[in-house]
């Protein structure tokens, strides 16, 4: 899905435009018009007597193939010129600010319209990251999002208004959003304890205050994305009010080892201890059927980048949601971090993110995509170390490594990179 660079004009002629067809209309309708004009003009020539001006009007000094050759190109001339600047002053206005090219944004429509059918599964910074570059391939992208965070606002509007968290649906949204920049401003934007909100984010309470005007949670995230022209769309793991329940290790002088239970996603990485298994309570809350339905005819699953224990697995341990998975024919990829997290994968590299993934659900993920440009944090983030994949093609899955890092923080993703290699990967893998 790769394209070139092309003129403006050359592109209203690429494939798939919906242009091509009706301007062969326009210039039969044009050639039909004009060959009604030369009837009559032939006929007023032939038994009306005409003054001598005529006689340099209509070019008689002039052979009648230059004749129709001098008129044939001013003809297409004054159409050309007429179209663009009839598109120009009719679709300006539609255009987002700072676009000028309207033959490019009509061609990435309907490029994105054809797109695969994408599911990506996980929460937080790092499944908008993602959403925010394959929103650029296709219109069919499904965002399924845990609703398991119990911290922050997210954690205080559960409490408070009985709904699944809605933090990690609120960055998707604005993620996927056509106005993505201001969009993504405004839900993150957090209040005061000054203003008696004390850390609510404006977009928690939109999509709350959704919930209850509509009188459900999955009908206000839908209406929540409709009002913000979502581009594809968001939605729950579940809806049950599920707990993230962890089982850490810990060290003993005297025993070697213990194990200790953390329940809520938020205290997991506050503990700072190694992360055997978690769970979801109760262990067995249904799928959202919308997110079943996404999943089972998608061309292409993505699992992560993001918190491996508290973003991306509690989507997995949905059991419908694996059961869909390991059904669906789509292409499956676990993209794996670029960086490790502390209170979650210290000291991870590839091969350690993969075995904990397929501890909790099994080699659901037969791909794997990794970073293959190691470069190091600095300043705050230095703590963070890059997550180095193995020197060789491992067993049990398939491998592929490509630079999608974002050299400016080389502790995410780059949105533009990893998008183009996973539909790189979707074009080779797909049958």
């Amino acid at each position: 899905m790769k394209s070139r660079p092309q003129h403006p004009v050359l592109l209203w002629l690429r494939p798939g435009m919906h242009v091509k067809r009706w301007l062969i209309l326009l210039m039969m309708g044009i050639v039909l018009l004009s060959l009604g004009l030369a009837y009559l003009l032939r006929h007023l020539y032939a038994d009306t007597p005409l003054p001598p001006v005529f006689y340099y009007v209509t070019l008689q000094f002039l052979p009648r193939p230059a004749r129709a050759a001098l008129l044939g190109a001013v003809g297409v001339g004054l159409i050309g010129l007429s179209l663009v600047r009839l598109n120009s002053a009719l679709l300006r206005p539609f255009l987002n600010p700072g676009e000028q090219d309207v033959a490019a944004r009509i061609y990435r429509h309907h490029r994105r319209r054809r797109g695969p059918r994408i599911v990506a599964i996980g929460g937080g910074t790092g499944l908008s990251t993602l959403l925010r570059g394959i929103k650029e391939y296709s219109d069919h992208i499904t965002a399924i999002v845990s609703v398991a965070d119990d911290g922050g606002s997210s954690g205080k509007l559960r409490e408070a208004a009985g709904i699944p968290a809605p933090g990690d649906l609120r960055q998707c949204i604005a993620a996927l959003s056509e106005a993505e920049a201001l969009t993504n401003r405004l839900f993150q934007y957090r209040f005061s304890d000054d203003m008696g909100l004390g850390g609510h984010s404006f977009g928690n309470l939109f999509i709350t205050a959704m919930a209850d005007i509509t009188g459900s949670f999955e009908r206000g995230v839908a209406e929540s994305s409709r009002v913000l022209a979502v581009r594809g769309q968001v939605l729950p793991s579940t809806l049950q009010n599920v707990t993230l329940v962890a089982d850490l290790r810990v060290e003993s002088s005297a025993n070697g080892h213990g194990w200790r239970r953390v329940v809520g996603e938020s205290a997991i990485p506050q503990a700072r201890q190694q992360i055997e298994r978690v769970y979801l309570d109760p262990p067995d809350a249904p799928a959202y059927p919308a997110a079943l339905q996404a999943i089972l005819k998608a061309d292409l699953i993505v699992a992560g980048p993001g918190s491996l224990f508290t973003s991306v697995l509690p989507n997995l341990l949905v059991p419908s949601i694996a059961a869909a998975i390991r059904a669906s024919s789509a292409v499956k990829v676990y993209v794996c971090n670029v960086a490790t997290q502390p209170g979650e994968t210290a000291n991870f590299d590839v091969e350690a993110h993969v075995a904990a993934l397929r501890r909790h659900v099994g080699d659901l993920f037969p791909i794997v995509l990794a970073n293959d440009r190691i470069i190091a944090s600095t300043g705050d983030m230095a703590h963070l170390e890059p997550v180095l994949p193995p020197l060789q093609q491992p067993k049990g899955y398939t491998l592929f490594t490509a630079d999608v890092i974002d050299e400016e923080r080389p502790w995410r993703h780059d949105s533009a990179k990893l998008a183009r290699v996973l539909m790189d990967i979707l074009n080779e893998l797909r049958p």
